[in-house]
């Protein structure tokens, strides 16, 4: 068969095969991020001032401002993440680059080093070498992503990484304060923030679980645990220290 016809075969295998990966894997983490702090921390500040016997005023403004302040911080911090991630992306490139033009044979030789740690011997990598040189935009992809393990990073990523963290975290800090909202006193408020809480925190755990292919129900059950335990502790520090 001639390269023709292998290309088309290719082509038609391509077009009736459809890939069922996630690929989401960024924005997924961004939220993972911003929604499991966002239930956890409000949750534990708004329990542990419960513990303190103060208003559901009190405890739903200093709630508010709790999620405020950790929306930023958090999306600041996802912004910062991703800009490092892209200026270390972009020096490395440039680096490589750099390597490819001054020292083509030493790069060429990488190549084949790293083609030879999947078991392919010098007569079968050897074109492979041969056919990179020739196209340098390929050839340097292939060094970023086999040799250095970087991914070329989207346009944008980083405000999209500070929006998707911050506003995850808005969403997931609400949840623990809605009923201070509506229950005046922050006893009875409490039980009814840690049951919305508990149930919010087991659906989040289960899509979580699904999304990253992990088990849903341990997941659920994991990250349930963990905001009780976070809820639990900040309670009975202050019922601990209040006079």
């Amino acid at each position: 068969m001639g390269d023709a016809g292998v290309s088309a075969m290719k082509s038609s295998l391509l077009e009736n095969h459809t890939e069922k990966h996630f690929r989401a894997g960024e924005v997924v983490r961004d939220v993972i991020i911003g929604v499991s702090d966002g239930l956890t921390v409000p949750f534990a500040l708004a329990a542990g001032l419960s513990g303190a016997s103060v208003s559901s005023s009190v405890i739903l403004t200093a709630g508010l401002a709790e999620v405020a302040a950790g929306a930023i911080s958090m999306g600041l911090g996802g912004y910062l993440a991703a800009k490092s991630e892209a200026d270390h992306y972009m020096r490395e490139l440039k680096r490589e680059e750099e390597e490819i033009i001054n020292v083509p044979d030493t790069e060429a030789a990488e190549i084949a080093e790293i083609l030879s740690e999947y078991g392919l011997e010098p007569h079968e990598y050897g074109p492979v070498v041969k056919g990179l040189r020739k196209n340098p935009k390929a050839w340097l992809e292939f060094m970023m992503k086999f040799e250095l393990g970087l991914e070329k990073p989207q346009p944008g990523r980083a405000l999209t990484s500070a929006f998707t963290i911050a506003l995850s975290y808005i969403v997931g800090g609400l949840v623990p304060l809605i009923p201070y909202m509506f229950i005046s006193t922050a006893q009875e408020a409490v039980l009814t923030s840690v049951a919305v809480t508990l149930v919010a925190l087991l659906i989040f755990g289960y899509a979580k679980g699904y999304f990253t292919g992990n088990k849903p129900f341990g997941s659920a059950l994991q990250t349930a645990l963990v905001g009780a335990m976070a809820s639990a502790a900040a309670y009975g520090i202050a019922k601990a220290v209040q006079p």
